[in-house]
Order: structure tokens, then C-alpha cells, then sequence
């Protein structure tokens, strides 16, 4: 009898210590869940801000480029009326006496 009840014990401390086990598993788990959870919703807000700058500095380049070919554009037209005015003033020079 004393046996029986020394292993009735034993297999009662045995499944509250399974069952223990098994709850502070659980319990850590949706811990480590959650953390896991917060830190990719965190990387994937970063990842948005990452790709909000990335467009910004796309329209920026954009808008940069646009204003570099109207200058490249009203530079060749400078440059071809200077050319004409040099012409002009080579033709009045040559008639006014040829210096």
C-alpha cells in the first residue's frame, strides 16, 4: 500500500510538473509571439518611411532634371543669338571701316 501511494504521488508531481512546463511554455510563447509581432510591424513601418523618402527624393530628381533641360534649352538659344549679335557687330565694324 505504501508503494502504491508513494507512485501515486510520484505520478501526481510528475503531470503538475508537465502541465507547469507547459504553461510557462505557452505564456513565453505569446510573449516571444507579441515581441516578434511588434518588431515587424516596427520594421515594416520603417520600411514605408524608407519608401515614402525614396519617392520624394525620385520627384525631387524629377523636378531637378525638368529644370536642367530648360536651362540646357535657353542656353542654346543664348548662345545662337550672341552668335548672331557677333555676326551683326563683325558686318557694322567691317562697313564703318574695317578695324
Amino acid at each position: 500500500m505504501k508503494v502504491e501511494l508513494t507512485i501515486i504521488i510520484s505520478t501526481i508531481g510528475v503531470c503538475a510538473s508537465i502541465y507547469f512546463g507547459l504553461s510557462g511554455f505557452r505564456r513565453n510563447q505569446k510573449s516571444d509571439d507579441q515581441k516578434q509581432a511588434s518588431e515587424t510591424t516596427g520594421i515594416q513601418i520603417d520600411l514605408k518611411n524608407i519608401n515614402n523618402g525614396v519617392n520624394e527624393i525620385k520627384a525631387e530628381m524629377r523636378s531637378i532634371r525638368d529644370e536642367n533641360k530648360e536651362s540646357r534649352e535657353r542656353l542654346i538659344l543664348v548662345e545662337a543669338s550672341a552668335k548672331q549679335a557677333h555676326k551683326r557687330i563683325d558686318d557694322i565694324v567691317q562697313t564703318k571701316g574695317g578695324e
